[in-house]
């Protein structure tokens, strides 16, 4: 008998978290590290929402509460999605969660039977794919196009549907891309996924980002369209909008009530509950007018960034940068970079097992932190399966300006310094 259970290595992880040991290891030997790899706003948590959660915490507001989420709380979320998405949502089909992570993967666990198919985007939060084998189910990537804003077509989407899809996820705005799709385009994918998928498919919208959208655009939630509010899980939280990752307050609205009740057991037996002078937080983050003011505020700002660091990034030799239309990510193609440095020769030189722990891109990843000392993402941290030959990385701009500004100069001097990565290849220290 084997100390773990077979099941204990599918699952795979998050690297914005884990490589923050070694983002303090450098900080610990006096080095400078530019962060941009965790998605946490560096603004405050809005005044009104922390008076409430201080008031609350007065009020000795403290104890077990319902598992579901309270009442006032699912009843803001109810009314904020029935507005906003056009549908009639109730409390009964509301559950809070710890975050907005735990719903993701316990819909694989609540809808997936071993052999089922579970189609998700690629590039991606990871947390949709890691679960996938854990669960036994089959992932199907969806690689999204750069060329198209890392969106995908109807088409896309029907060439991966089998009698044997059971869970669909979609992502807009996009983590880590930023990108968005229009009412056009939901419509069309909406209408293959009627026609071509099992009757009891669910979608999973994770519309965390929805309030961070640039340029004026608008959100749009595939639940809107008509026929579709019936398969689809909404999903969205406090962490983002209100620059709460701590808060530690999700949501998700589900087609019936009875799949929330099924949730809610889930939630009794992981958490019992979630705590309620956070839940009364978000309540009045939802409900205060004040929040659009600080929405507003945070999503001005954040586009700043974003027209900075993509106007810098596009001048580096070998990098190009979409322009993301929401979130608080920027996502660049570092292919010409990945030749021009020999960074594909030099990962073909590596022995086949570090190769199996790494890829071009992660080698500049690590070349950032280690020599240049930036904290960035690479493209296998955002989905494995397909990705091998895909050279990117995940740039957050939650982050302020200036120290993006020298992050991305620091970028700039990195794509020049060949002699440098290959010193740092040689090292053979962190290559993975």
């Amino acid at each position: 008998m084997s100390l773990y259970a077979d099941r204990t290595f599918l699952i795979d992880t998050e690297n914005a978290f884990k490589i923050g040991p070694q983002i303090r290891a450098l900080e610990a030997q006096g080095h400078k590290v530019v962060k941009c790899n965790l998605g946490e706003p560096d603004f405050p948590l809005p005044a009104h929402i922390r008076e409430e959660v201080k008031r609350q915490l007065d009020l000795d507001n403290t104890h077990y509460t319902d598992p579901q989420g309270i009442l006032p709380l699912r009843t803001a979320v109810a009314k904020q999605m029935s507005e906003t998405r056009k549908i009639s949502v109730t409390p009964e089909q509301v559950v809070v969660f710890p975050g907005g992570k735990p719903p993701i993967g316990l819909s694989q666990q609540v809808y997936c039977n071993p052999g089922d198919e579970v189609i998700y985007p690629s590039p991606c939060f990871p947390i949709y794919e890691s679960f996938i084998r854990y669960v036994g189910a089959v992932p199907v990537p969806l690689h999204l196009d750069a060329t198209r804003g890392f969106t995908f077509t109807a088409q896309d989407i029907e060439a991966l549907i089998t009698p044997k899809t059971k869970l669909i996820y979609l992502n807009f705005p996009s983590n880590p891309t930023g990108g968005l799709a229009d009412r056009a385009q939901l419509e069309q994918i909406s209408a293959v996924i009627l026609n071509r998928a099992q009757a009891d498919v669910r979608i999973y919208s994770d519309e965390i980002y929805e309030n961070i959208i640039f340029d004026g655009g608008s959100h749009h939630s595939i639940a809107s369209v008509p026929g579709m509010a019936g398969k689809t899980i909404i999903a969205s939280g406090a962490s983002k909008s209100f620059s709460w990752t701590g808060g530690r307050i999700g949501w998700a609205a589900f087609p019936t009530a009875e799949e929330a009740k099924v949730f809610t057991n889930l939630n009794i037996n992981y958490f019992s509950c979630v705590p309620p002078f956070n839940q009364e937080g978000a309540r009045v983050g939802i409900e205060s007018p004040e929040s659009c003011k600080t929405i507003a505020a945070m999503t001005k700002e954040f586009q700043r960034r974003r027209d900075m660091v993509v106007t810098a990034l596009n001048a580096i030799d070998g990098i190009s940068c979409q322009l993301p239309r929401g979130a608080f990510y920027v996502f660049p193609n570092i292919e010409g970079l990945v030749e021009r440095l020999g960074i594909d020769a030099a990962y073909a030189s590596l022995p086949p097992e570090t190769q199996r722990l790494t890829t071009p891109s992660t080698l500049f990843q690590l070349f950032l932190l280690y020599r240049w000392h930036v904290a960035v993402l690479d493209r296998k941290s955002f989905g494995r399966v397909g990705s091998e030959k895909m050279h990117f990385l995940r740039i957050s701009i939650a982050s302020a300006y200036d120290d993006l500004a020298e992050g991305v100069e620091r970028i700039r001097k990195a794509a020049e310094d060949k002699s440098g990565f290959m010193d740092f290849v040689n090292e053979g220290a962190h290559l993975s």
